[in-house]
């Protein structure tokens, strides 16, 4: 992932610098539960190098952001999820539902737009308020 970063600041520093690049880590980066070290530590180190290529790229203007979805409902889960696992799923977030790939995909959307050209090394939960900081 760095060296990936990496290349996509460096081209847009070559081609006269600013853009964005948004990373994507997982609320377990916020909020792991016990006996899962390895997934929140690994989307924790994600957030961590969103933040240091902020610092070290927005002179250049590039904006780097993260985003911190939590339960998505995708097609790749369909074959070993349950309805009572979605329902408990469900049940932690005040919206009362679980986060459609469309919900994440807004988010990501307005990181790239100049809309969001203010904000550089956010981690912005996409959780339907299961990890509200």
């Amino acid at each position: 992932m760095l060296t990936t970063m990496q290349a996509a600041a460096r081209t847009m520093i070559a081609a006269g610098g600013g853009g964005k690049i948004i990373n994507l880590a997982s609320m377990a980066a916020k909020k792991g539960g016990a006996g899962e070290g390895a997934y929140p530590a690994s989307k924790a180190a994600v957030v961590a190098l969103t933040r240091v290529a902020a610092l070290e790229w927005g002179e250049h203007g590039i904006n780097v952001n993260c985003l911190c979805p939590g339960y998505v409902l995708t097609e790749m889960g369909a074959a070993t999820r349950t309805d009572e696992m979605v329902a408990s799923w469900s049940a932690l977030s005040p919206l009362g539902r679980c986060a459609s790939p469309a919900d994440v995909a807004g988010v990501a959307l307005f990181l790239a737009t100049p809309d969001a050209d203010y904000l550089t090394g956010q981690a912005i939960n996409v959780t339907g308020g299961m990890v509200m900081s």
